[in-house]
This record gives structure tokens, C-alpha cells and sequence, in this order.
């Protein structure tokens, strides 16, 4: 397959890098187009007021296009204009920490895959629930063997698929879960504290309440170890208030 790779760690994330190489390895071509910098939680931005540059990155056997821009930049970038040869897929990740529940909402690893399946293609979305790792091939392998073995074709029409893996080593995982996503909100606090002038700052922090986590869903399921695969789309039209809302709105 001939796949867009991109993410919002940045370019030289490491999972991005595993991934490239791991989808290589299985015989995929892997046109990288990524951002420059970090681009965590920026959700769906697409940068309006300002111009897109972009840098050429070869290095260790690497090559692949630098963006300073969003994850979206990225792909709509990538789409209209960078690419010599159209993709298959859109792959974005692997992302450091998961993204289940409202983090889809959040996420610009999500948000890149769902660019792509807005502008016709399949997409995959791919996080590890590990804030802070530094090797993540045996999650980028299962990847690509992945990628290879999924009937993209037979997915409905702007379908983006989620998947995460657990902050475990992949051979004490459990196996693939397809599920749905937890519907429990973040509980958020800020922590207060000073910068060197005496000014205050504030820096968030949150969590999601596990007794607020359906045992069925993605963040619990992860929590219990299993790898989880969750269809996402997005259309937001809210079919059963449509009805209510006519008899409010129109009596």
C-alpha cells in the first residue's frame, strides 16, 4: 500500500519514526508528512493567518517532510499539494498516551486520520497508553501487520479507525478488543504555581474517573490490558433530538 504517514508528537517523535520503519519493513511505501514542532491537543486546527513552511528531514535512513503547522496542515498539505503519488491509507501516530473517550475530540493524531477520511481516504489513528516512551517497534510492527491484513475497501465512507495499545510490553497484552469508546469526561484541575518573576501560571492536569469508565469501553479495556480498536465517524446531527427539536422549535 502507498500510505501518508503523520502524527502530533512532531516528525521526530519516536513512535513516528517506529512506524516508518515498521511499515517499510512489511513492504508499504510511506510518504511522511508531519509537523515541525509538537502539536499535542490542538484537535482540528488549520492554520488560516499564516504561511505553511516545510523542511526536508534524511537522517539514519529516515526521510520525510517537516510542516509548521497542525496535524491537519499536515494532511490537507499533504493531499492538495506535497505528495508525488496519491495514498491508500492515512496513518497518524503512534501517539504518546491514548486517545480514548473525549480525547478524540482533543487529539491531533485523531484529527489528522479523520482529515484524511474527510477527504475520502481510510484511516487509521495509533496510540500508545505511555506518556513518555522512547521504543515503541513491537507496537509499530503489530501496526503494520495490521494495515497489511485490514479489508480498508469494505469500511463505510469517512471511517477512521482508533487504535491503542496498552502501557505494556506487547507480549503480556491482551488481545485485540473492538469496542466502543468510553463516554466519561476528564476531571481537570490546574496546578497554580510561579514563574521566576513572581508571575503566576497554571498547568493542567486531569484524569478520568474510573468509576465513571464502562467496563465495555476502550479506556477501561486498556486499563485491563488489552489492545482496542474503536470505528469512530463524525457526524454529529443528534437524530433523536432532530424530532424533538422540530416539535420545539417550529410549534
Amino acid at each position: 500500500m502507498n500510505i501518508l504517514l503523520t502524527n502530533d508528537d512532531g516528525i521526530q517523535a519516536p513512535g513516528l519514526r517506529a512506524l516508518d520503519k515498521a511499515l517499510r519493513d512489511a513492504g508499504h511505501t510511506v510518504q511522511v508528512v508531519a509537523p515541525v514542532s509538537e502539536q499535542s491537543a490542538v484537535g482540528h486546527a488549520v492554520t488560516m493567518a499564516m504561511p505553511l513552511k516545510v523542511k526536508q528531514f534524511r537522517e539514519n535512513g529516515f526521510c520525510g517532510i517537516g510542516v509548521n503547522g497542525t496535524p491537519v496542515d499536515c494532511v490537507k498539505l499533504a493531499l492538495a499539494q506535497l505528495l508525488e503519488q496519491a495514498p491508500d491509507l492515512v496513518v497518524s501516530g503512534i501517539n504518546s498516551g491514548c486517545n480514548v473517550g473525549v480525547d478524540i475530540i482533543y487529539s491531533g493524531t485523531v484529527s489528522a486520520a479523520t482529515e484524511g477520511a474527510l477527504m475520502g481516504l481510510p484511516a487509521l489513528a495509533v496510540s500508545l497508553d505511555d506518556w513518555n516512551f522512547t521504543d515503541a517497534s513491537e507496537q509499530a510492527a503489530w501496526t503494520a501487520e495490521f494495515v497489511g491484513r485490514m479489508a480498508w475497501g469494505q469500511l463505510p465512507a469517512q471511517s477512521v479507525l482508533n487504535l491503542n495499545f496498552p502501557n505494556l510490553p506487547l507480549g503480556e497484552a491482551k488481545p485485540l478488543t473492538v469496542c466502543r469508546q468510553t463516554t466519561a469526561a476528564y476531571r481537570d484541575w490546574y496546578v497554580a504555581r510561579k514563574d521566576p518573576r513572581g508571575r503566576d501560571y497554571y498547568w493542567l492536569e486531569g484524569e478520568i474517573p474510573r468509576e465513571k469508565v464502562s467496563p465495555d469501553t476502550d479506556r477501561a479495556l486498556l486499563w485491563d490490558g488489552h489492545i482496542t480498536l474503536t470505528p469512530l465517524r463524525f457526524n454529529f446531527t443528534d437524530s433523536e433530538m432532530l424530532v424533538r427539536l422540530r416539535a420545539l422549535a417550529l410549534r
